[in-house]
């Protein structure tokens, strides 16, 4: 097939990469490759860590796509920090909710280790004080920068506004995945939520990812393998317009990152950043045919982008030359029938 895919973020080059791959020919359109939510974002590969009450089917493709995830790395040449993550509460309460996503989790058959203070601290010796937590050993991350370069080098991308007309005739199909921003008449499925996050240096890194709560406050801290740099996020507030970087934002991550590991105290600030992430009506991402001829959609992944990338990626290829939908995913289901998102 001749496909257009509309958007360069880790979902749109992911599934460009792939229908190359399986011998389509394929042009990808965005006026600044790689530079939305996907710049921004932590790259955590951790469906464990998001497993919440009711959310089983982005359990289920959390999992599938964690499973893809190390020979799609191996072929982008990019490394996949394998040391899991930990859990961590900062006092009772916290621990409280931690327990109950343990419950969870062993509910679903997964491996995890419940760490009390002292076996936490054992494991990730910069901890500050904590009341106790777990270890996520299947739970790792990556660099999305690092990603999406690897998938710029491989994809060309043709820097032009992709925002006029969504099916082209020149094209036996287009995929949409442009994010939160979606073109019409798909643009009410999906609603921005601002994500800050926090790039710091240091030369005492925590080991692991390290997701925590303190004082009911979520935060999380990702080192970057085989570099200085450590990422500290994500605040999440539904809001319209721009997504910009906020002082009380940008406090309430350091202040959390900080009891967590008092020695980011010492750490060199690099960067704050602003992102909107692509919400649904259900949280879950619209895969599959759009309803209008010769448009297929991939968005509406909200924080779940470079977990999802290589699933996703598979899903509209296998759609495209099967027509296989993922029901769960299928942006016609019910559940996002007559409301925005």
């Amino acid at each position: 097939m001749k496909v257009r895919v509309l958007g360069a973020g880790v979902i749109g080059l992911a599934c460009a990469w792939e229908l190359t791959r399986r011998g389509h020919t394929v042009e990808v359109v965005d006026p600044a490759p790689g530079a939305g939510a996907s710049h921004a974002a932590a790259g955590m590969l951790c469906p464990a860590g998001e497993l919440w009450h009711g959310e089983e089917d982005l359990w289920r493709l959390g999992r599938e796509s964690a499973a893809l995830w190390p020979a799609f790395a191996s072929q982008l040449g990019v490394e996949v920090h394998r040391t899991g993550t930990l859990l961590a509460g900062a006092d009772a309460g916290d621990l409280q909710e931690i327990d109950r996503q343990l419950a969870l989790l062993a509910a679903a058959g997964t491996v995890v280790e419940p760490l009390g203070r002292r076996e936490l601290q054992a494991t990730e010796p910069g901890l500050g004080r904590v009341a106790g937590g777990a270890l996520l050993p299947e739970d790792h991350s990556v660099d999305p920068r690092s990603v999406v370069a690897a998938l710029l080098a491989r994809v060309p991308v043709t820097r032009s506004s992709v925002g006029l007309h969504v099916a082209d005739p020149a094209y036996d199909v287009t995929v949409v995945a442009t994010g939160s921003d979606l073109p019409e008449p798909f643009a009410h499925l999906v609603r921005p939520v601002r994500g800050e996050i926090l790039r710091v240096r240091t030369d005492d890194a925590p080991r692991h990812v390290v997701r925590g709560l303190v004082h009911g406050e979520p935060v999380y801290v990702v080192p970057r393998a085989g570099s200085d740099e450590v990422v500290i996020g994500a605040t999440s507030e539904e809001h319209d317009g721009p997504a910009v970087v906020t002082v009380e934002g940008v406090h309430r991550l350091l202040d959390a990152a900080r009891q967590l590991l008092p020695s980011l105290d010492r750490a060199a600030f690099v960067e704050a950043i602003a992102r909107n992430r692509p919400g649904t009506r259900d949280n879950l991402p619209l895969v599959g045919p759009s309803g209008v001829d010769g448009v297929v959609l991939a968005a509406g992944h909200y924080r779940h982008g470079v977990l999802l990338a290589p699933l996703t990626a598979r899903l509209v290829a296998d759609q495209l030359e099967t027509g296989a939908v993922d029901v769960a995913l299928d942006p016609r289901r019910p559940a996002l029938e007559g409301a925005p998102a």
